[in-house]
Order: C-alpha cells, then sequence, then structure tokens
C-alpha cells in the first residue's frame, strides 16, 4: 500500500485537474510526505486537494473503483486505509465522493466494512452467465473482423464459433470471467512457427481443458523446450517491479531474442508489448501467479519461492555494473538495493524458506562463467544484513551468518573481478528501519571458523585490490564497542566489523579466568541506521530478539 495514496492522486490530477496546484503544494509543503502514513497521505494528497475543488459546487459524486483489495499482501495497510476512509466520510458525510471496492471475503476487510454507511453486495448470488456469454460473442464478432483466416473460415463453413459452441464453451467455463477471457485469448492468439494451429483447431482443445489449471499447463507448454524458459517465466511471476522485454534479458543476462522466443507463444496469458525496450512484461491475471507458485498445481512449471534469491542477486549484482533495459542502478544505487532487499525478503518471509539449502542450491546452480559480480560478494552482503531480520530468528543461529560471512568475504576478495573493488568500496544504504536486537552465541569453534578466513580475506585484498584495507581502522580488541551505520556499507565496513569481533573475543576471553572458554554474547543492536556492536551480554547467554 505504500504507492497507494499517490496512484489515486495521480488519477485525481487527471480526472479532475483543478486539484493539482493542491497536491503540488501539499508536496512542497511536506517534504517527507512520500514516506509518511496511508492516512497522511490520503488526507493532504487525494481528501482535501478533492474537497478544495468540490467546495460550494453542485455534481454528481466521483467514484473511485478498487479492485482485488484482497490481493493486498499488506494487511495492516489495508486495515489503516479502510479505517481512515470510515473516518473521513463519517466527518464530511456529503462530499460527493463514494469508493467501489470489490474483493473477495477477507475476514480482515469484512470485519471492518460491516458498518454503518457501507453498502456491501454479495456477487455469489448472482449468475454471469449471461455476461460472459454476451463477452464471448461481441469478441468472437471481433476477432472475425480482424482475423482473415477467421473470415475466410465463415466464408466457406458458416458462422463460427457454431451456437452449441458456444452453449459447450459457455457451460464449460462456468462463471469464472477470468477463465472465459484467458480462454478467448488462446483459442484466437495469432498462429506462430512453434504453433501453426489456428482459432477453429484450438476452440476443441480448450473444451477438453481442465479449468484454469489445464489452459495454464498446456499454454506454457508450448515455450516449455526453449532455452531458459523457467528462468524467464519465473522471472515475469515474481519480479516485484515489470521490466520490458529487454530488461528481463538484461537481468537475465541473456539476449531479447531468446525472451521473445519464450513469450510468443503465452501471449493468451502473459501481456507481451509491443516494443522490446518500451512497455512491461505483465501477467494477464494473478492466478497465473498463484498457479505457478503452487507446486501440487503446477507440477514442473513449480517456481520455487528460493528463486527469490536469484532475482536478489541479480538485483545486487546490477548495482555495480549498468545493464541495458535496466533502471539506472549504478547511479542510483538505492533502487537497486530496494529491489534486492524486497526479493530476499520475499525469500526469508516464504513458509517454504529451508535456509541452509536453498542458499547451498543457489550456489551450486551458480554458472562458471557469467558477465555478473561473483555471487561471494552478495551472499557475504547478504549474511551480515540478515543478521538484523527478525525473520531469521525462528530460521536459524546467527553463529553460521558470521561464519558464512566471512567464508564468503574471503571468496570474493580472491576473484579478481573489477567489480569486487566496486564492492568493497561502494558505500550502500541497506533500507533497515526501526529498532532491532541480534545476539549471537559466540563460541571458541565460531572465532576458530573466522579466524581461519578472515586473514585469507585480507591477503587476497592486499594482492587484488592494493590499497583498500591500508587506508582503514584496525581493531585491538580494547574498543568495548564498534558503531557503523548500515545506511553506508560496503564490503571493507563488513571486514572491518569481523576484525573487531576477533579481537574484541580475544580480549574479553583473557580477562576470564574460566577453562575452557566459555561461550561470549555478541549483541548487535540496530537503530534506525546505527548500529552498535558489543560483547555486553553475560557470558553463556541465550539467543533472544
Amino acid at each position: 500500500m505504500k504507492r497507494f495514496a499517490v496512484t489515486l492522486a495521480s488519477q485525481l490530477a487527471s480526472a479532475l485537474p483543478a486539484t493539482v496546484p493542491y497536491i503540488e503544494a501539499a508536496l512542497r509543503a511536506d517534504s517527507g510526505l512520500l514516506n509518511a502514513s496511508i492516512a497522511r497521505q490520503l488526507e493532504r494528497l487525494v481528501y482535501k486537494p478533492f474537497q478544495t475543488v468540490m467546495e460550494g459546487k453542485t455534481a454528481l459524486p466521483f467514484i473511485i473503483v478498487i479492485d482485488g483489495l484482497d490481493e493486498c499482501e499488506d494487511r495492516r495497510g489495508v486495515e489503516e486505509f479502510i479505517d481512515h476512509i470510515l473516518d473521513f466520510f463519517a466527518e464530511n458525510p456529503f462530499i460527493p465522493l463514494i469508493f467501489f471496492i470489490a474483493s473477495r471475503v477477507e475476514q480482515h476487510i469484512r470485519a471492518r466494512l460491516q458498518v454503518d454507511g457501507v453498502r456491501l453486495g454479495d456477487l455469489d448470488s448472482h449468475s454471469p452467465r449471461r455476461d460472459i456469454q454476451r463477452f464471448l460473442k461481441t469478441s468472437f464478432e471481433t476477432a472475425a473482423r480482424r482475423d482473415r483466416v477467421i473470415r475466410a473460415y465463415v466464408r466457406a463453413r458458416g458462422s463460427w464459433p457454431t451456437e452449441q459452441d458456444m452453449n459447450t464453451l459457455c457451460k464449460h467455463i462456468g462463471g469464472s470471467f477470468v477463465l472465459a477471457s484467458t480462454m478467448f485469448k488462446y483459442i484466437v492468439q495469432p498462429a506462430t512457427g512453434e504453433g501453426p494451429m489456428t482459432p477453429m483447431d484450438r476452440l476443441p482443445l480448450a473444451l477438453e481443458m481442465d479449468g484454469l489449471d489445464g489452459l495454464y499447463s498446456q499454454t506454457l507448454a508450448r515455450s516449455q523446450h526453449f532455452p531458459h524458459f523457467h528462468n524467464i517465466i519465473s522471472t515475469v511471476a515474481l519480479l516485484k517491479t515489470p521490466l520490458p522485454i529487454v530488461g528481463i534479458a538484461s537481468l537475465l543476462k541473456i539476449e531479447a531474442f531468446e525472451v521473445i522466443g519464450v513469450l510468443l507463444n503465452l501471449q493468451a496469458i502473459i501481456h507481451v508489448p509491443g516494443t522490446d525496450e518500451q512497455g512491461e512484461v505483465t501477467l494477464c491475471h494473478t492466478s497465473l501467479r498463484d498457479f505457478l507458485t503452487t507446486e501440487r498445481r503446477s507440477g514442473c512449471l513449480f517456481v520455487p519461492p528460493s528463486f527469490h534469491v536469484r532475482l536478489s542477486y541479480y538485483w545486487f549484482g546490477d548495482i555495480f555494473a549498468g545493464s541495458r533495459g535496466l533502471p539506472d542502478v549504478h547511479n542510483r544505487p538505492l533502487t537497486g538495493i530496494r529491489k534486492y532487499t524486497n526479493h530476499w525478503r520475499s525469500f526469508m518471509n516464504s513458509d517454504a524458506c529451508d535456509f541452509v539449502n536453498d542458499v547451498e542450491q543457489f550456489k551450486n546452480g551458480q554458472p562458471l562463467f557469467v558477465d555478473r559480480l561473483p555471487y561471494h560478494a552478495f551472499l557475504c552482503s547478504t549474511f551480515f544484513f540478515t543478521l538484523f531480520l527478525r525473520k531469521f530468528r525462528s530460521l536459524g543461529d546467527n553463529s553460521y551468518l558470521l561464519t558464512e560471512c566471512t567464508k564468503q568475504l574471503a571468496l570474493a576478495a580472491e576473484c579478481p573481478d573489477h567489480r569486487i573493488r566496486l564492492w568493497l568500496e561502494k558505500e550502500l544504504d541497506y533500507v533497515l528501519d526501526g529498532r532491532v536486537i541480534s545476539t549471537t552465541q559466540f563460541t571458541e569453534h565460531t572465532y576458530r571458523r573466522i579466524q581461519h578466513d578472515l586473514p585469507r580475506a585480507a591477503a587476497a585484498i592486499h594482492v587484488n585490490f592494493p590499497g583498500i584495507l591500508e587506508r582503514v581502522f584496525t581493531a585491538s580488541g580494547t574498543e568495548e564497542e564498534y558503531v557503523m551505520d548500515l545506511s553506508e556499507l560496503s564490503g571493507t565496513d563488513i571486514y572491518m566489523v569481523l576484525e573487531w569481533i576477533l579481537a574484541r573475543a580475544r580480549v574479553k576471553w583473557k580477562e576470564s579466568t574460566v577453562r575452557p572458554r566459555p561461550p561470549l554474547e555478541l549483541s548487535a543492536l540496530h537503530d534506525w541506521g546505527i548500529t552498535t556492536f558489543s560483547f555486553d551480554g553475560t557470558p553463556g547467554g541465550t539467543d533472544n530478539d
């Protein structure tokens, strides 16, 4: 819901241009408005401009249509939005504005809308059969006027589809407009070299399909034999922000013609823009994403949540190298970092996340030669970033993150790739707001593993990227705390933290008379950008959030 109020304001400006000066004035007066709560944004970007323009006027009400509110994953944002519009209309009962909301029945939505002033309608009691029949009749008539093959068939054989065909098709579709629209597109889609069938050939095949799942399976199978099919489909399904054809090609490090080859056969279920550079590749309906991400439905076409790891890596790598067709994240690193962290969070938040195994599969699946930032740098930064994600508390042990972070740092430094120098030097904002406390049981085993890999990293940096470590502070271990800014984090900063952890642990154990060495409690307090590491916890304590 973060962009919801801004989208409404944009639509309001188009429908009622007189509101534009008031929207612009609100943005100038409040520099933090675009990052404010949805309630404040709605109040200043939508309601007040509308009220100001409509004051004293008599007019038919304007209608704001919101479709698929249940598909928004931000449940708290949806609840805040509903609460705010109800409060607004309670204070302004005569304002000429109506919200028309279409949504599936979800408890967090229904519970808030069952109040005075809201009229609820149940579409389950409405049979859409006549509407679907009318939609199909009109759509086929339009297709016949545009398609020479259909026109020639009708001249030779008579009307198509026949009345019996239409009745059978409507019965097969049932009450689903999504299925009706998708089946129509499947039937009349243009023939290609890989699929030379005519619409008349595809109609009987459509009648044999088992609902949407059957249609999706059969349509996707037409391109399944193409190279990079699964990567392309997974990318289209999971991308948070759609890309043009050249953007997808650049992200996956393949050619645009390879993306086009896969997509041309799938135009019944995927919107394919008319040019490679303009327009975005999107799903015709979110039900396709549901199908692809549900293994029992999609089978071998399944897109696992672990694919978010790859997308996260691709976006992270493109921060350090401009890419054709992608946003210029080299000059605007915050854009790339947000995409990278969003996909990583999606992976972490998945119920199917098997962290260690999924990460190992990601490592094993990386090609030896590819024009991309070596993945070790991505994993090093990501393991460090994950220390501050609350979700990880239930998934694993922070000592794994620390030791793997150090190992990947060493492997990255041993890659003589110019992008590694950029990664070591470039400060990035990891967009982690709020207050988080991360604790780790720092054992002697953890210490030995870090001690093994960190000197490797230092030696490789000195050889491959001379001059970098000569400019940084060397920790002695006498410093009780290590303070850093996660909004300005580079690969070198990660090295410096790990060096301080080793040095401080040595001092703490030297001060202790207990043998064998007891575990230390390493704490990391992140508070709105600033992170403080310390060994202030009681030795032998436990992880907590």
